[in-house]
C-alpha cells in the first residue's frame, strides 16, 4: 500500500522546514537538520522565548537577554513540553531536538514569523521610527490608508488595532516582542487588513524583534538621546533606528510587493540624512520633508514634501504644503509645529504609495487626537490644561514652548519625572529645559521601579535649578504623583497652561513593589473637580 504523504501544510511546520530556513538565511550553526523520524522532527505549534510560558509542542528558542541567559532555562523548557530548541551552543543530552544558530535573537525574529506564517508577505508594512512623534505618526499614516480604502492594523505604544478594533496594549512596549509581533500582525491579515502601521522602536530594532517582518515603507521622526541605558552610546542608539532603512532591501525574505521600497524622513533632523543613506543604498526611494523655518526664506525646493504658513488656531493648526506638483492645505485639529512635522510624514507615506493626496490631506484634518499626546483636559477651569507624554528633554522643550501662553502674565507649570532604572543622562536636560521656560516646575514620580525616588528627583532638581529656579519657591518636589497634580491645579492662575508630562496614555506606575494602576486623565479631570468644589 502506498505511503500517504503528509499535507504540505504540515510539513511547513515541522522543524526542519525551519532549520532550511535559517540555514537559508545565514544564523544555521550546524548541520542542518533533515526531514526523517517524527521524534527528530516534530511539530512545532508555537514559538517561544520564556520558559515559563511553554506549552507542549512548542519551540523554545534561548536567547541571551540583559538580565539572564535563555540557555540556562533549556531544561525547564523541555520539561514543560518543548520538542525542540535554538541555542547559540550545543547542549548535549537535552533529549529535544537542537539547532544550534548564530544569534539567537534573529533567529526568533525568523521562527516567529516562520510559524505565524509570515504574515507581512501578504501586508503592506509601514514602520515608524523616532525617538519622538512615532505613536501620532502612526495614528495619521493609519488615518491616510484607512481614507485610501486600504483597511489597516496598527501596533504601537499607545494601543493595538485589528480590523478597527482596539486590543489594547498592557505591555506598554511600542515593538512588542517577535512571536507577539508575528501573533498580531497574523491576526490583522486574518482579519481583512491589508496594511500594518508598526511602531518599531531602537529596542525593538536592536533586539531583532522584528528581524522577520517585511518592510514596505519605514519613516524617520527624529532623533535625540533616549534609552542610553540599553543602547551604551549615542551611535549605538542611532545605528539601532538607521537599521530599519536597512531592512527595506528587496529579498527573497522581502519581497516587492508591487509598491516599491519607501522611505520618509525628517529632513529638519540631522540624523534625516543618514537615514536616507542608508535607504538610498539599498534601493529605496527616499522621500524628505521638512517645515520653511520663517516668512522669507527659500521655499527648500530640494524636498519632496514641504508645509509653510503656519497658523495655529484655538482649534488646532493650518499649513499650506507642497507635496511634488501638488499643493494644498492641512487643517490639523492637533496643535504644535512637532505635530506638523508628523503631518508631513504621513502625507510622505501618501505620496510615496500614489495616493490621493487631497483625500489624504482630509483625512488628516478628522483626527480629532492621539490618546496621552498633547492632549486638552476641560472641566471648566480658567487655565488650560495637557496631558502628554513627552519624556525626553527635547520633547519637553517642543512641548513647553508651543503651550507658552500669549498673555505675558501667564505662566506654564510643568508636572513631569522620569523614569528609574532607565537613561539617566536625560534627567538634568529636562529640568533644565523646564526651569527655563516654566514659571513653575513640580518634580514627582513617573515610574522608579527598584531605583530610588529622590535620586531621580534630585537629578531632575538639578537641572531645574541650573535654569535659576528655586526651591520651595518656582520649584517643588512632591513625588507623589496624585499630590503633585493637585498642588499644580491649586497654583494654578487664570490663563496659566498646565502640563502634565511623562506619562502620557499609560495605565500603571511602575515601583519596586510592582505595578500601580494610573490613569493619567481621570487624575488630572478628579484634581480639577477638587478646586472648584
Amino acid at each position: 500500500m502506498p505511503a500517504v504523504s503528509e499535507p504540505a501544510a504540515a510539513a511547513a511546520h515541522r522543524l526542519s522546514a525551519l532549520s532550511a530556513l535559517l540555514q537559508r538565511r545565514g544564523q544555521l550553526a550546524s548541520r542542518p537538520l533533515s526531514a526523517h523520524a517524527a521524534a527528530a522532527d516534530p511539530l512545532v505549534a508555537g514559538v517561544r522565548y520564556d520558559s515559563r510560558q511553554v506549552e507542549p509542542g512548542d519551540l523554545f528558542v534561548a536567547r541571551r537577554g540583559q538580565h539572564t541567559d535563555g540557555h540556562q532555562h533549556v531544561a525547564a523548557a523541555v520539561a514543560a513540553g518543548a520538542v525542540a530548541v535554538v541555542v547559540e551552543r550545543p547542549l548535549p543530552g537535552i533529549g529535544v531536538p537542537e539547532l544550534v544558530v548564530r544569534d539567537a535573537k534573529i533567529s526568533l525574529g525568523l521562527a516567529a514569523a516562520w510559524r505565524a506564517g509570515d504574515p507581512s508577505r501578504s501586508l503592506g508594512i509601514v514602520g515608524i521610527t523616532g525617538t519622538d512623534g512615532k505613536t501620532t505618526t502612526a495614528y495619521l499614516v493609519r488615518a491616510v490608508l484607512e481614507a485610501a480604502g486600504h483597511p489597516a492594523g496598527l501596533l504601537g505604544t499607545t494601543d493595538v488595532i485589528v480590523a478597527g478594533e482596539s486590543r489594547g496594549n498592557a505591555a506598554r512596549t511600542s515593538t512588542p516582542e517577535a512571536p507577539e509581533l508575528q501573533a498580531h500582525l497574523a491576526a490583522m491579515r486574518a482579519a481583512g487588513d491589508t496594511w500594518a502601521v508598526v511602531e518599531s522602536s531602537s529596542h525593538g530594532l536592536a533586539q531583532f524583534r522584528v528581524a522577520g517582518v517585511a518592510y514596505d515603507v519605514a519613516v524617520l521622526t527624529n532623533v535625540t538621546s533616549e534609552h542610553l541605558e540599553f543602547h551604551g552610546t549615542l551611535e549605538a542608539y542611532r545605528a539601532a533606528k538607521r537599521s530599519l532603512f536597512a531592512r527595506l532591501a528587496v529579498g527573497d525574505d522581502n519581497p516587492d510587493k508591487g509598491w516599491g521600497k519607501h522611505a520618509v524622513v525628517n529632513a529638519d533632523d540631522p540624523e534625516g540624512e543618514a537615514a536616507a543613506s542608508v535607504a538610498r543604498a539599498v534601493g529605496a526611494r527616499v522621500w524628505r520633508y521638512g517645515l520653511v523655518p520663517a516668512a522669507g526664506q527659500r521655499q527648500r525646493a530640494e524636498l519632496d514634501l514641504v508645509a509653510a504658513a503656519l497658523e495655529e488656531r484655538p482649534d488646532g493648526t493650518r499649513v499650506t504644503m507642497r507635496a511634488g506638483d501638488w499643493h494644498g492645505t492641512l487643517a490639523l485639529q492637533l496643535a504644535g509645529r512637532f505635530n506638523v512635522s508628523n503631518a508631513l510624514a504621513a502625507m510622505g507615506v501618501a505620496a510615496a504609495l500614489g495616493l490621493d493626496l487631497d483625500l489624504a490631506a482630509h483625512a488628516l484634518g478628522e483626527l480629532e487626537g492621539v490618546p496621552g499626546r498633547m492632549q486638552r483636559i476641560d472641566e471648566g477651569q480658567p487655565f488650560r490644561v495637557v496631558v502628554d507624554y513627552a519624556h525626553t528633554a527635547d520633547a519637553l522643550a517642543k512641548v513647553l514652548d508651543e503651550l507658552r501662553p500669549s498673555d505675558p502674565a501667564a505662566g506654564v507649570i510643568a508636572v513631569f519625572g522620569s523614569a528609574g532604572d532607565r537613561d539617566q543622562s536625560k534627567r538634568e536636560p529636562m529640568g533644565r529645559v523646564a526651569g527655563e521656560r516654566c514659571r513653575l516646575v513640580i518634580v514627582t514620580d513617573e515610574d522608579p521601579r527598584a531605583e530610588d525616588r529622590m535620586t531621580i528627583l534630585e537629578d531632575i532638581a538639578a537641572g531645574v535649578e541650573a535654569a535659576g529656579r528655586r526651591r520651595g519657591e518656582d520649584l517643588l518636589i512632591v513625588p507623589d504623583r496624585r499630590e503633585a497634580i493637585a498642588s499644580a491645579m491649586q497654583l494654578a492662575r487664570p490663563g496659566d497652561t498646565v502640563l502634565l508630562a511623562g506619562k502620557g496614555h499609560e495605565k500603571t506606575i511602575e515601583t519596586a513593589a510592582g505595578e500601580v494602576h494610573w490613569d493619567e486623565v481621570a487624575e488630572a479631570r478628579a484634581a480639577l473637580r477638587k478646586r472648584r468644589d
